[in-house]
């Protein structure tokens, strides 16, 4: 059973979240908020396996929510789902520890998927968030040199790893294109993560554009 705390300033919203969510009977909603700083003591209190976020929230927003859980409750996965995704709003939500990005506009079986998604522990980014992320990048006149020192330290083979992932692929995905075991695919990530002390796949996704290791064209997006 995966359980969830789901956040948005918008009762209907919130509502309709609840009963889309709680139609596949292995989700639970264990709790609601209305703005991030409940949504943080929610957390807290039900201990949630997601917290499904909005990011404009009164008081507290998403953002700021998703920073203090992530520091007081690591190992809980938010999923961002908003009807905005402006540049700032993407990579401050990633830099924050999120672990997947969903426009509101998307249908509501893709939530249900997505919170399922962030829950077994992969990343997840919509589309049309994802084109985003990669421009910024593209556009970046030169890589983060803090990083790309850090990279020193992973093997080539968790280097292989990390420009999987932060193409969009899940350990599966990335163990038959290394030809290699989902567990050891898993360990590389766990080691990655470990190494350049990020919190989840999402970061390792954001480093990876920033530090350079992965430089893409345009056109050349990612299957996510």
């Amino acid at each position: 059973m995966i359980r969830v705390v789901v956040a948005d300033d918008m009762a209907l919203v919130r509502g309709g979240m609840k009963m889309i969510l709680e139609a596949d009977p292995g989700v639970r909603v264990v709790g609601e908020a209305a703005d991030g700083a409940d949504a943080v003591e929610q957390a807290i209190r039900t201990g949630p396996d997601v917290a499904v976020m909005d990011i404009r929230m009164p008081h507290v927003d998403g953002i700021e929510a998703t920073r203090r859980l992530q520091q007081r409750m690591p190992d809980v996965r938010v999923l961002v789902v908003t009807t905005f995704h402006l540049d700032e709003y993407v990579h401050e939500a990633l830099r924050a520890g999120a672990s997947g990005f969903l426009l509101k506009d998307t249908a509501p079986d893709s939530l249900v998927d997505a919170v399922r998604t962030v829950a077994a522990g992969d990343a997840l980014l919509s589309p049309a968030v994802t084109r985003q992320l990669i421009e910024h990048y593209v556009q970046r006149p030169t890589p983060d040199a803090g990083l790309t020192g850090r990279l020193a330290e992973l093997t080539p083979r968790e280097l292989d790893v990390a420009r999987l992932v932060a193409r969009g692929m899940t350990n599966a995905e990335i163990a038959a294109e290394l030809f290699l075991g989902e567990g050891t695919v898993k360990t590389h990530v766990t080691s990655i993560l470990s190494k350049l002390a990020l919190r989840n796949r999402t970061q390792i996704v954001v480093a990876a554009y920033e530090s350079g290791l992965v430089e893409l064209g345009r056109n050349e997006l990612p299957s996510v």
